[in-house]
Formats: structure tokens, C-alpha cells, sequence
């Protein structure tokens, strides 16, 4: 038994806020049992072990393993710490870059401030606590899901994936036209013609058009992209995102980048009209 069966409330009994936060804080222990139900009762900075857990069929082995993160996590009151189901919990873990989870051992990750931390060792006690040690001081890399970084030199729209996005979109000496596309929708396959000629009509411009698949690779949290596609416009001076909900043709596109663009196009006047090139 490494925790107490009860802790108590010392605030004021009037104060409902208090009470309320009390009782959030403290109804799943130290480590609580996180499930696809009360997963949103989790808050950051959280760290959880994956594993087989199963209260109704394997009780004795749930425990076994939970017991070795509660005798760290009680030394770590600043973070909240869980287990859940690898099964039920796939698609998290494949946000860090595991499919599959074989053998006994839990694997642990953590998320802080918005950022996804992976225990990369082998899973013992002492390393659990290492890594929460070494998370608390900032020495963990925070893990970014991507794909590998293509060659763009022929490329008239960029391919931008995780490791590279910052290069291409958020320090690019250009403005930036950015697409969030998932390989499955049919009106990212729509558009994708229609992205390319773009690409090629900008090639001489100070504009940069650019795509990433959202779904292989993890978004920068400055976007926000629920659906697909999803546009954003950055200008280069001030490389704050602005959402793109304008038409999907190619002369809206370059309507509204030749209004929005920095220096005005060479091709293109203010509104949008094709500049006469002399002979």
C-alpha cells in the first residue's frame, strides 16, 4: 500500500470553487486509472504508462505495474500521473510514433505546456524516475512526429513536414501560403491541381506556397487545423498566421495574395489583374 486511503480538504467548507478544485484534484489518487470516458479529467502536465490494464480480468497485474509508477509519482507532486489501456489508447500512442506496443513492460509518455515528451528507455522504476527528473529540468527533447525531410529544389509548391516547417513557414524570408492536407480528403485531391499551378505561377514571386500532411506530421500548435484542407496566409514581417477561408480557384488565390503580399507581385497589380509585360 503506497498511498493513503483518504486525504483531507482544509479550505473553507463555504467555499464551493475550493471544494470543487479539491475533489477534481484528488478523485483519481495519485495515479489515476485513465479511460476513454474520464480521459478529459487529465490535465498537464501529465505523464501515463501504457499498458495492458484491466480492473475487471487482471486485477492483480494492473496493480503490480501501477504500484511501481505510484512509488515515483508520490515524489512528484507537481505532475499528474495515470495508466491506461494501450489497447483503448492506440491512437495516442501513435501520435508517438508507435503502432504497437508488444511485451508486459508500460511504455510512458508525458505532455507539458502542450509539447509530447517519450520515455525512450526500457521501463523500470529508476528510470521512470529519471525521466521525470530529467522532464522536470528541461533536458527531455520533446518528441515531434515527421515524416522525413524532402528534397524541395524542383518543388514549385514546398513540401513541408514537421522537422522542416519552421524553415519553410514560420522563418521563411517570404510570405507564405501554407495547406494542411490529409492524403484521404477528396477536397484536398480537388484542390491539389489547382494548389500546383499556383506553385508555378508564384515561382518568380516573393510568395512561397507550401503544403504539409497533417496527419503524418504534427501541426505547430499556432494552427489550428480541424478539418482539411486547412489554408493559413503568413505575412513575413510579422509571421502571424492568418486563417485562408477565401474561394479554391486559382484566380482567388491570387486575388487575395495580391492584396495580402508584402511587396506587390511582379505578375500582378494590387487587385489581382495580370500586369502587361513589354516586348
Amino acid at each position: 500500500k503506497f498511498e493513503e486511503g483518504s486525504v483531507v480538504y482544509s479550505g473553507k467548507a463555504d467555499d464551493k470553487a475550493s471544494v470543487a478544485a479539491f475533489i477534481a484534484d484528488n478523485k483519481h489518487g495519485i495515479v489515476g486509472h485513465r479511460t476513454s470516458d474520464n480521459a478529459k479529467d487529465f490535465k498537464e502536465p501529465l505523464i501515463v504508462a501504457y499498458y495492458d490494464v484491466d480492473y475487471v480480468k487482471n486485477i492483480k497485474g494492473t496493480n503490480y505495474w501501477r504500484n511501481r509508477v505510484l512509488k515515483i509519482a508520490k515524489d512528484f507532486t507537481g505532475y499528474n500521473f495515470a495508466v491506461s489501456s494501450k489497447n483503448d489508447f492506440q491512437h495516442e500512442l501513435q501520435e508517438f510514433g508507435m503502432d504497437f506496443v508488444s511485451g508486459d513492460k508500460p511504455v510512458v509518455t508525458a505532455r507539458e505546456k502542450g509539447l509530447k515528451y517519450k520515455m525512450e528507455a526500457e521501463f523500470d522504476m529508476d528510470k521512470l524516475k529519471q525521466f521525470v527528473e530529467d522532464l522536470k529540468s528541461g533536458e527531455v527533447e520533446a518528441y515531434i512526429k515527421s515524416e522525413a525531410v524532402p528534397d524541395n529544389s524542383a518543388n514549385n509548391v514546398k513540401v513541408a513536414v514537421a522537422k522542416n516547417f519552421d524553415e519553410l513557414v514560420t522563418k521563411s524570408e517570404k510570405d507564405v501560403l501554407v495547406e494542411f492536407y490529409a492524403p484521404w480528403c477528396g477536397h484536398c485531391k480537388k484542390l491539389t491541381p489547382i494548389y500546383d499551378e499556383l506553385g508555378e505561377k508564384m515561382i518568380n514571386e516573393e510568395v512561397e506556397i507550401v503544403k504539409m500532411d497533417a496527419t503524418a506530421n504534427d501541426v505547430p500548435p499556432a494552427f489550428d487545423v480541424k478539418g482539411f484542407p486547412t489554408l493559413y496566409w503568413l505575412p513575413k514581417e510579422s509571421k502571424v498566421p492568418v486563417s485562408y477561408n477565401g474561394g479554391r480557384e486559382v484566380d482567388d488565390f491570387i486575388k487575395y495574395i495580391a492584396e495580402k503580399a508584402t511587396t506587390e507581385l511582379k505578375g500582378w497589380d494590387r487587385k489581382g489583374k495580370e500586369k502587361k509585360t513589354e516586348l
